[in-house]
């Protein structure tokens, strides 16, 4: 017979476990979101798309039209686009992030190398599977400023762009150091994102649909292949962290 002590209470476990669930629970909460959030405008646009909607037709014929016009009316700045899209095209985001890769293994991070690398593969492989699923035409305007191969929806270089662009933010975050320093770095990511988004309509070989999709999926990506890592991560012990302002695997350049 086991006797209780008389005066001691039953533990009622560390209040720093609860604490630490509570934290855990909004962070998951926050990820959920952030996936719909980018994940319900794809796939509005998705079924859009298949269904050949009128008003989504008109919608980006209404925005291709008036973007040519200018893109003809000023052929110095659509000259800039072309080679600006190119340069922030997927093999240049694919490149960084191989490059980035291969630095991290070197200085001891190989799980995060694999992360970055699987995450563009991934994605890419992706792109190509929706494009050839949907198979949409791209824009056939009179005079075209420019010309891309493949079918239209999603937007190859506005997915690779997101695809990029937030994977070597999350792999910069740990070396800076202040909040505003992080925002900033976000800030600049989302811009390079945009104007390749516009690029791409402003040149007549994407749809502005086709762009808002392909941005909307490589977010998309990135927060999942990012809340995975995390599962990991708490699943070896490690202390929580939250991607978006600490990195993937900050202690990883402690």
């Amino acid at each position: 017979m086991v006797r209780s002590v008389q005066g001691e209470s039953p533990p009622h476990g560390n209040p720093d476990d609860h604490s630490a669930d509570l934290r855990l629970g909004i962070r998951l909460t926050l990820a959920v979101v952030a996936v719909a959030i980018f994940t319900v405008p794809f796939v509005v646009l998705l079924v859009l798309v298949k269904t050949s909607s009128s008003p989504l037709r008109s919608f980006d014929e209404s925005i291709a039209l008036r973007l040519h016009a200018q893109a003809l009316e000023h052929p110095g700045y659509t000259a800039f686009l072309n080679v600006a899209t190119e340069v922030f095209g997927p093999w240049t985001w694919r490149g960084l992030v191989l490059l980035t890769a291969a630095w991290l293994w070197y200085r001891g991070a190989p799980r995060l190398a694999v992360w970055a690398v699987a995450t563009i593969t991934f994605g890419g492989l992706l792109n190509l599977a929706v494009k050839g699923i949907v198979d949409r035409a791209r824009p056939d305007l009179p005079d075209p400023v420019a010309s891309a191969p493949g079918a239209s929806f999603p937007s190859g270089h506005a997915m690779s762009a997101a695809l990029g662009a937030c994977i070597l933010v999350l792999i910069l975050l740990p070396f800076l150091r202040s909040p505003a320093s992080r925002i900033a770095a976000w800030i600049v990511a989302a811009v390079i994102v945009v104007f390749v988004a516009y690029s791409r309509v402003a040149l007549g070989v994407h749809w502005t649909s086709d762009v808002v999709a392909g941005v909307a999926l490589g977010v998309v990506v990135v927060v999942g292949t990012a809340v995975g890592f995390e599962a990991w991560r708490r699943g070896e012990g490690r202390k929580p962290v939250e991607p978006p302002m600490e990195g993937i695997e900050p202690e990883a350049f402690r």
